[in-house]
């Protein structure tokens, strides 16, 4: 599927072209609004620091060809160690970036996990709110993600080369989360939006 020439108008038109990797046992689309409920232990990992290789989380994405930019509003419950939601975009098992916040030391935290065979986990700035925004864009090669915790400004949480490794540049794109020490989390995904790349100065932080 080509990606989408326009923004939907809303996330319900974008969730009805999602399926699901590892599909949660609780989970709704109401409102334009995803609700789910994480199932215990679930993780995505690749071997780094811990040596283990995890790809339970959970996934509602959507295929996309080609350059694109994602958006997504999050809220969760987030309380216990490495309780996050956010977005992934996902080649395969083994190359996947997710983004978004995580709960780390007491505190919910903006995060990326940036996988190549190995992964790469990188934190930010601390969440002032559990509601937040969450922007991927994939554009020649490079991937950029970006922040918002007041829904208006956005900050720079990674810059890095990101390629398709095969000869089409296929993705797999949408909301994430995961509960690697417990189960249950709430979290609800509004806002969803896929489109043609954004393209803007490095620097430019508003909407």
């Amino acid at each position: 599927m080509p990606y989408l020439q326009s923004h939907p108008r809303n996330g319900d038109d974008m969730f009805e072209q999602c399926r699901w990797i590892n599909e949660p046992a609780q989970w709704r689309v109401e409102n334009d609004t995803l609700f789910v409920a994480t199932d215990a232990s679930t993780d995505f990992w690749r071997k780094t620091h811990y040596g283990f290789i995890r790809d339970t989380g959970h996934v509602f994405a959507a295929d996309i060809d080609g350059d694109f930019t994602a958006e997504i509003a999050v809220e969760g419950e987030f309380s216990a160690l490495y309780d996050q939601a956010g977005l992934m975009v996902r080649e395969s098992t083994a190359r996947w970036v997710k983004a978004g916040a995580e709960y780390n030391d007491g505190a919910l935290t903006f995060s990326t996990v940036l996988t190549n065979g190995l992964s790469d986990w990188s934190l930010g700035s601390r969440a002032t709110t559990n509601r937040f925004r969450v922007r991927m864009t994939v554009a020649q090669g490079v991937l950029k993600v970006q922040c918002s915790a007041d829904e208006r400004n956005w900050t720079l949480m990674r810059l890095a080369p990101f390629s398709a490794s095969g000869a089409s540049t296929h993705w797999q794109v949408g909301p994430m989360c995961c509960t690697p020490e417990r189960g249950g989390l709430n979290v609800r995904f509004s806002h969803f939006r896929i489109g043609p790349p954004i393209v803007k100065d490095l620097h430019d932080i508003s909407m």
